[in-house]
């Protein structure tokens, strides 16, 4: 796949063998991006239902992450955040363009910097998407460094106190970018109230923000798992998050 500064960022798409190419399928896709960190295939038991029903699952390997090497990540870092926004951005174009999907069937969720990264692809362009998740995820870029684990993420993200990184941050931040008047497709928002690391007034601040600005027909939630932290660590937890993120999407993606 070709992103927009015609760099190959390559991705992985799952389906059903013989799962037709016409459009018609509903399709999730899903990346990090952040710190370096590679994303690699993984096997997900909790993806098996949707597959068996005709989705296909996509993994993104937008830059900011490890994938090929320090050049990778640094490709994304800071002022250059935006690259990673618009490699997510072109994949999910391809996907419909190449007919795995239609943008009314395609979902996008991601966990903590991927949730920041799919919130802002889709505050960028709603039109790309019929649902996101974004899961405990960093949306007021202006304030992230005050609270929680944030005041470590400037290296990447840059810094608020800093005005040139700040106006970039602005530029990119879910939350500040959220237009009055927009028909947003979808959303689940979902954090958890013990989280440490990032802290719930985050989606709490963007979940209040879309459903304020909201102009379509389509619901914009907030879910607040109790008793769970940054990632669920209980095996019941994970299962009750990957199924009620798969039932959203389900319902949501037609």
């Amino acid at each position: 796949m070709t992103s927009r500064d015609g760099t190959q960022v390559p991705m992985f798409v799952v389906g059903k063998r013989g799962l037709p190419r016409d459009g018609t399928s509903p399709a999730i896709m899903t990346a990090y991006g952040f710190g370096g960190i590679s994303s690699t295939p993984y096997f997900d038991a909790s993806m098996i239902p949707w597959l068996e029903r005709g989705g296909w699952f996509v993994l993104v390997n937008v830059r900011g992450g490890g994938e090929y090497g320090e050049a990778w990540h640094q490709a994304a870092v800071r002022e250059k955040r935006q690259t990673g926004i618009d490699d997510f951005l072109a994949a999910a174009d391809h996907l419909v363009r190449a007919g795995y999907t239609s943008v009314s069937r395609l979902g996008a969720t991601g966990v903590s910097g991927g949730g920041t990264l799919v919130a802002a692809a889709v505050v960028q362009r709603p039109d790309a998407f019929g649902a996101v998740v974004p899961v405990v995820g960093v949306h007021d870029l202006l304030r992230f460094h005050l609270f929680g684990q944030g005041a470590g993420w400037a290296g990447d993200m840059g810094s608020p106190e800093v005005p040139a990184e700040a106006a970039m941050l602005r530029k990119i931040s879910p939350l500040h970018n959220v237009r009055p008047g927009t028909r947003y497709p979808a959303m689940l928002i979902t954090t958890s109230d013990h989280d440490v690391r990032v802290a719930p007034l985050h989606s709490y601040k963007l979940a209040a923000a879309l459903q304020a600005a909201q102009a379509g027909p389509a619901p914009v939630l907030l879910r607040v798992y109790g008793r769970s932290g940054h990632g669920a660590s209980r095996l019941s937890k994970r299962l009750e998050q990957a199924e009620e993120l798969t039932t959203f999407f389900a319902a949501n993606l037609r």
